[in-house]
């Protein structure tokens, strides 16, 4: 009896592995085909700029911030994008050539900064400048 469940050991311990060898073959060729395929975005070589700071501290200079959480403040107040459209008409009207800057968290989707620059232009202004970090000193 003692030989009889030894040979059941035996045979409950060799795997046999060139199924598994050969699906992961197949799948690999899968793979190497259908990647290149799926790359369909356009490779862009974008320019690194350095710039001198604008002050952006003068009161009458409107700033709309996006915060990380997609927050949008115009002068450090809160706005929804719905509230904001008709007071940014507002203050287009009353002064036509009105420049604006647009203060985004690096985090913040790029849908939503694109959601708020729409909201500008409708409201019929112009002119956005954007914000950002001057580039560190690296010399």
């Amino acid at each position: 009896m003692v030989s009889g469940q030894s040979s059941r050991r035996a045979a409950l311990a060799e795997i046999n592995v060139t199924p598994l060898v050969d699906v992961m073959l197949v799948l690999l060729i899968i793979f190497m085909i259908t990647a290149p395929m799926l790359q369909h975005e356009v490779e862009v070589n974008l320019p690194e700029v350095t710039n001198k700071p604008h002050n952006t501290q003068s009161e009458e200079q409107l700033v709309l911030t996006v915060t990380k959480e997609g927050n949008v403040f115009l002068n450090r107040k809160a706005y929804t994008l719905e509230a904001l459209r008709p007071h940014l008409q507002v203050l287009s009207q009353a002064q036509p050539d009105q420049e604006m800057f647009l203060r985004a968290d690096a985090e913040v989707p790029y849908g939503r900064v694109v959601q708020v620059m729409d909201a500008v232009k409708k409201a019929g202004i112009l002119r956005l400048g954007m914000i950002t970090q001057p580039e560190p000193d690296t010399r």
